[in-house]
């Protein structure tokens, strides 16, 4: 990268910059805005308001008032956010992925802060937790809004509320509401979604999925293996009007036949027998190829004591490590399978956007513990983001990879990828993953198809940020 291309990375930052200057009212604030995402792309180690403001000559609490006081609609911004992916990197395939990450705190003052299961440590642990919305498309991803998760114990202390800034009128909100509520409010600002797809935490929640099948859109959602239901929908006995007079109370709403079957959990449903396994090349990473074995049927999950629509139930098994995954969609009968699976595991997408977030743009680099900075610092960071997933693909010259959506413009290729010798009867290094995969391939059946990616894409790891020369080269100007 020579030194006009890192000029220009800073007119680039400018004119990002402007598209939210009409959420911003005041030219004070303008120019903290534009120094606040200039440091979360910077090459600073920590990225917190102290850290930007020194480094720019900024005094630290003109930064802190920028983010706590001043009048300017972070919501606004969010909007915008929406607005600039949708204009350019809208896809009729787009996938919508719900997840949560936690930041690890000190004190009880942040917040939101309590001691709950904290992904970043993963234990028990003292921490604030954030539920976001992720985009993904064949070559693009990006965050498009994020909430706080505040827990009950807050929210039944209004006093310690209010020393923390969170309103009268805030409630309590499980994560699956919130989730519904980032989704709602995305549909109605013009978001285009065909797909949804979430961890365990939201796909047990029967409201979850009924309500997001509601708004017309497909989901493939994680199950916790304790998930029940039925392979064939048991009879249901429907209420009728009592023409004789019987004594009791007649029953007012359905309700299971007496000899209908119990329900039965997802990880005991087949013993021995069942739908045949079939082997499926998920992505290609640094380390090899991804490689789970799946078996779909229908199904009809309980729900309240009666089961519920009819969707699809999809168990994926790592073909190396033998660890099982239980995932229902309420995709047509005739989907393919290997769409089913492309977006279940699409959920690695918003795993490397946290990742991106917090290693940087310093998504979990703040000291802020009022809930209006604490929010508008999530919507700072999604812009910051925003800016470096763009420059990243206009550097390049070319669109980050994502996999491609298997089956959604054709069958599967099975056609050897180009770097593969032309004879494949040479065996790997002994003791190499590889050979695990091929025999497991030949248990099943037949050899693993291969998959390629399609012309002008990599198969390498999707990397989704500047490198940090390049940062500090647009630094140096």
């Amino acid at each position: 990268m020579d030194i006009e291309q890192a000029k220009q990375l800073r007119r680039e930052l400018d004119v990002f910059v402007s598209l939210f200057s009409d959420c911003i009212k005041t030219e004070p604030s303008r120019r903290h805005f534009r120094t606040y995402v200039a440091g979360q792309v910077s090459n600073l180690e920590r990225k917190n308001v102290a850290a930007i403001a020194l480094d720019v000559g900024v005094p630290p609490r003109s930064l802190q008032e920028f983010l706590g006081i001043h009048l300017w609609d972070e919501l606004g911004a969010r909007d915008r956010v929406q607005e600039r992916v949708m204009g350019r990197h809208a896809d009729p395939n787009g996938t919508g992925v719900i997840d949560e990450t936690s930041f690890p705190k000190k004190g009880d003052k942040t917040a939101g802060v309590q001691r709950q299961y904290c992904g970043a440590t993963g234990k028990t642990d003292n921490c604030v937790v954030t539920v976001h919305l992720g985009y993904v498309t064949e070559d693009f991803h990006a965050l498009l809004d994020a909430d706080l998760y505040l827990p009950e114990a807050w929210l039944a202390d209004r006093e310690r509320c209010r020393e923390a800034g969170i309103p009268d009128s805030v409630v309590y909100r499980p994560k699956w509401r919130i989730a519904l509520d980032l989704l709602d409010h995305a549909l109605g600002k013009g978001v285009r979604l065909k797909w949804v797809t979430a961890d365990e935490e939201y796909g047990r929640c029967t409201a979850f999925r009924t309500q997001v099948g509601a708004w017309g859109l497909f989901y493939v959602v994680e199950v916790p293996c304790s998930q029940t239901g039925w392979t064939r929908r048991p009879r249901v006995v429907e209420p009728r009007e009592r023409r004789s007079p019987r004594r009791g109370r007649p029953p007012r709403k359905p309700r299971l036949a007496w000899n209908a079957p119990p329900a039965r959990r997802v990880d005991a449903l087949w013993k021995r027998g069942g739908p045949s396994w079939g082997l499926f090349h998920i992505k290609n990473t640094e380390k090899g190829p991804v490689v789970w074995e799946a078996r779909l049927s229908r199904f009809f999950p309980w729900d309240e004591e009666l089961p519920g629509e009819e969707c699809w139930l999809i168990v994926a098994r790592n073909v190396l490590d033998g660890k099982v995954k239980y995932f229902l969609s309420n995709a047509p009968r005739d989907t393919p399978a290997e769409v089913l699976l492309h977006v279940a595991f699409n959920r690695c997408h918003v795993e490397r956007l946290f990742q991106d977030s917090k290693g940087e743009v310093g998504l979990d680099h703040f000291e802020v513990r009022h809930y209006r900075a604490l929010r508008r610092h999530l919507v700072l960071s999604m812009v910051s983001l925003l800016f470096l997933e763009e420059q990243t693909q206009r550097i390049r010259g070319e669109k980050s990879v994502v996999e491609p959506l298997r089956g959604s413009r054709g069958r599967r290729s099975t056609t050897r990828p180009a770097d593969r010798p032309e004879r494949e009867d040479t065996p790997p290094p002994r003791g190499f993953p590889q050979d695990r995969i091929l025999a497991a391939g030949k248990a099943t059946g037949g050899p693993l198809p291969l998959e390629t990616a399609p012309k002008g894409t990599q198969t390498t790891r999707h990397q989704a940020v500047p490198s940090q020369k390049v940062l500090q080269c647009f630094l140096a100007l």
